[in-house]
């Protein structure tokens, strides 16, 4: 049996989990691998790709950023958190502010003391991604429109981290040649930024009570629901675009039924979104933007399955 001392340990442990959100992080570093050798750099090898030290060392700073990035946001919704999520704010106070903080600089030097290792542009890169970060969550994520747009632009910059990291060597005169590949990195971030942007505005509709007892600025704040819903049904339209390109300009190979998929997930949650009007209900929505999101992060080895097969055949090789 645990000691009343180690039992309050073991849940600190889990409440500062609670706070990095460990359980997304895995995902994040999934995404950001598999992106690399089936979109970013579908030329090289698997195996090249995942024993790359400094791109190794690129995903950590990425992950550990993102780690220290949700304690600050954290650190920032406490109150909020109070009425938005109860039970979860309960357990993420059981590691005292002080030690968020503390946690949240060493993680911060940890990543740019990582990127460092790479390069001085790494350096400069998640220097830069970390004060944005916290500019977000100390005053941008405040104030409507520009809060929505900053964070969903947030979550897809460890994927630009990556491109810079495979294309910072390409010279000028030899970009024309890469435009195709380009297109096609450009689409992909379009349709993972207009999904993170709707389900940023879902989060506004779902934390209305929290955000308006705090002064925040929300859509749903200044002006209403229905407008707010409006909005994000011209963004649920709007990701037709960027999936046209990529099933009829590129080729995705089999990720097309993905795509396909979310047409028709995404038709479901445009009619029950305007039939919700209840915390409960745009939860629902907000975890099925959640599920398309995960699911086309695993959906991403589609473009080119047999990468799997050959890999496996190398693996029984040794």
């Amino acid at each position: 049996m645990l000691s009343r001392q180690h039992k309050l340990l073991v849940m600190k442990i889990v409440s500062l989990f609670s706070v990095v959100r460990g359980y997304n992080i895995p995902i994040i570093v999934l995404a950001q691998y598999l992106s690399a050798i089936f979109i970013l750099a579908p030329d090289k090898r698997a195996l090249d790709i995942i024993l790359d030290p400094n791109l190794f060392l690129i995903v950590f700073a990425s992950a550990v950023t993102i780690a220290s990035g949700y304690i600050i946001n954290n650190f920032y919704d406490s109150q909020k958190d109070l009425i938005n999520r109860p039970n979860k704010s309960m357990l993420d106070r059981l590691v005292s502010q002080k030690t968020k903080l503390s946690v949240y600089f060493c993680l911060n030097f940890l990543a740019v003391l990582t990127a460092l290792i790479v390069s001085w542009r790494a350096f400069l890169f998640f220097s830069l991604y970390i004060f944005l970060i916290w500019l977000y969550s100390h005053k941008i994520k405040k104030y409507a429109i520009i809060g929505n747009l900053t964070s969903a632009l947030l979550a897809v910059v460890p994927f630009f981290a990556i491109l810079l990291y495979f294309y910072n060597k390409t010279l000028f005169e030899e970009i024309e040649n890469h435009m195709s590949h380009f297109g096609v990195i450009s689409a992909h971030a379009m349709f993972l930024f207009l999904l993170l942007l709707i389900r940023e505005m879902i989060k506004d509709l779902e934390n209305l009570k929290g955000d308006l007892a705090n002064n925040y600025q929300t859509i749903p704040i200044l002006y209403n629901e229905t407008v707010s819903k409006q909005i994000i049904t011209v963004l649920t339209v709007l990701t037709i675009l960027p999936v046209y390109i990529l099933i009829d300009v590129y080729d995705v190979g089999y990720m097309d039924i993905y795509f396909y998929l979310c047409f028709v997930v995404l038709l479901f949650f445009l009619i029950y979104l305007w039939k919700s009007n209840s915390k409960e209900q745009y939860l629902i929505l907000h975890n099925v933007l959640k599920f398309l999101i995960v699911s086309g992060v695993f959906c991403i080895v589609l473009i080119n399955p047999s990468v799997l097969w050959h890999g496996k055949q190398l693996i029984s090789n040794y």
